[in-house]
């Protein structure tokens, strides 16, 4: 946590007894027990408070609002006697720096906005709030959320819970650690080709990607308008369902329930797509975890997306992800206010970030995307790489596509550019290979943890389906989690 603002500013004044059992508790149980009257809002706040305090090493945090959040707590304490039902009252969470957040400094992950406080919440912060839930801060992230490792040029490098030599992942890093570590129990993420899946993978924490456009974006920064998804980060399937009905509104038709029997689930895995550059521990974990779910009914058929799949999936999304972020990033600094320029936030970058932007994403840039090779991504390859999905989600009626999330687990924060995946070579970019493939089309996928590996890293488990099927996916999610029995905080 870095003390950049008066809202950073947490005392040392020592936690209360059982502070420590009352951070555990995750969003759905928090909700409840404030709800029934077995712990107050400001004592469950103050625990998470005291839980920041401890883990100000992890650098997850831009800003924390004490005080703004303990007055926040009281209110909601008095709201409940007074009759109050509502679905989060009381309830803390995380805010990745992204979000605009009304009243609290919103950074972008850049050191000169650090100061700039917006008149408005974007509108999955407002949804939330409006649920009775507390914004306790602002979760630190790699600037402009560009980039897939945790490390950010003017805040610092956010830690793994798990092991401070290693990276979080990102952009989403401080959103994953602090629910990791306990400091809160949800927290808001965005996700364009992984941001939310990579970080939960390597911290070991739920995080979903709803299919793109079904949680608003109004009021985040954005990196393409064709490929943006907000969500959530959580620490079971259970606290991400309950912010998916907050967020959207819609419920399930039958009650959402767990279990362990997947009698008539139809799953698919493509090996050769998805297991190509694999770990070996991560590879060995994945197929336990195939084996453990055939074992509780699930029919698990082995499908094949074609030889050019991971490089049409690459070449598309990328291509559009590069070619959209100039205008959409001035647009939105334009729309709300904000006070500076794309040029501004350009000279402002890391300069390994400023070059990438440079080389990419600027119109005279060497590598930028052409007009018509975009048009291209967008009308021949987008549809091509839905029609290769369609055929195991339609025809050979697949509930759901599984794979690693990421083909390692966390590398060394010192190693974090460049490092080794099963003996080979590979940049930062290779922890997206696989989270990519949903987001080329904006289907909808969570990460759930499936286990450690022998150094007690977290292994990630990343279910795909078919647009517009969330609902379906969380409940699915939500049986799976149970059989694999590998929940966050429970390693």
């Amino acid at each position: 946590m870095n003390d950049t603002t008066a809202a950073t500013d947490i005392s040392s004044r020592p936690a209360q007894a059982g502070a420590s059992d009352l951070a555990m508790l995750g969003l759905a149980q928090a909700a409840a027990a404030i709800s029934r009257g077995e712990v107050t809002s400001e004592a469950y706040t103050s625990a998470l408070l005291q839980q920041a305090r401890t883990q100000t090493e992890l650098n997850s945090f831009i800003s924390v609002d004490e005080a703004g959040v303990l007055a926040a707590a009281r209110d909601a304490d008095k709201a409940r006697a007074a009759g109050s039902a509502a679905p989060l009252l009381g309830v803390p969470f995380g805010v990745k720096d992204s979000y605009l957040t009304k009243g609290l400094a919103t950074s972008l992950g850049i050191g000169g906005l650090r100061h700039f406080v917006p008149e408005e919440d974007a509108d999955a912060v407002r949804a939330i709030k409006n649920a009775g839930a507390l914004v306790l801060g602002k979760n630190n992230l790699v600037e402009m959320s560009f980039g897939l490792t945790g490390s950010n040029g003017d805040f610092g490098q956010v830690k793994n819970p798990h092991a401070h030599d290693r990276v979080t992942g990102g952009s989403s890093s401080g959103s994953a650690a602090s629910v990791g570590a306990g400091i809160v129990p949800a927290s808001l993420g965005g996700d364009t080709v992984g941001s939310i899946r990579v970080p939960a993978s390597l911290v070991g924490v739920v995080g979903f990607k709803p299919t793109t456009g079904r949680w608003p974006r109004t009021g985040v920064a954005p990196i393409s308008h064709t490929l943006d998804t907000t969500g959530a980060f959580a620490r079971s399937v259970e606290d991400v369902a309950l912010l998916d009905q907050v967020v959207t509104g819609e419920r399930d038709r039958e009650s959402f329930k767990g279990g362990r029997d997947l009698t008539g689930v139809r799953l698919a895995y493509a090996p050769r797509q998805f297991l190509d550059l694999v770990d070996p521990e991560v590879e060995a974990r994945f197929h336990e975890s195939l084996r453990q779910l055939r074992h509780a009914g699930a029919e698990l058929i082995e499908v094949d997306l074609g030889d050019d799949y991971g490089a049409l999936i690459h070449s598309a999304t990328w291509g559009i992800f590069f070619h959209e972020t100039m205008g959409a990033v001035s647009e939105f600094v334009r729309r709300h206010q904000i006070p500076t320029t794309f040029d501004e936030i350009y000279q402002a970058l890391k300069p390994e970030l400023r070059d990438v932007w440079g080389h990419m994403v600027l119109p005279g840039g060497g590598g930028a995307i052409s007009q018509e090779a975009y048009q291209t991504a967008l009308t021949v390859s987008r549809p091509e790489i839905q029609r290769r999905l369609d055929k195991v989600f339609v025809a050979q009626g697949a509930a759901a596509i599984l794979q690693p999330t990421t083909p390692s687990t966390a590398p060394l924060i010192d190693q974090q550019t460049n490092f080794t995946i099963a003996g080979k070579d590979v940049t930062y970019l290779a922890l997206a290979t696989n989270t990519v493939s949903a987001s080329s089309v904006g289907l909808p996928g969570i990460s759930l943890p499936m286990g450690l590996s022998s150094d007690r890293l977290p292994i990630g488990l990343e279910l795909d389906a078919p647009l517009r099927s969330d609902r379906a996916l969380l409940g699915l999610a939500r049986r799976v989690e149970a059989i694999l029995g590998a929940r966050a905080g429970t390693f």
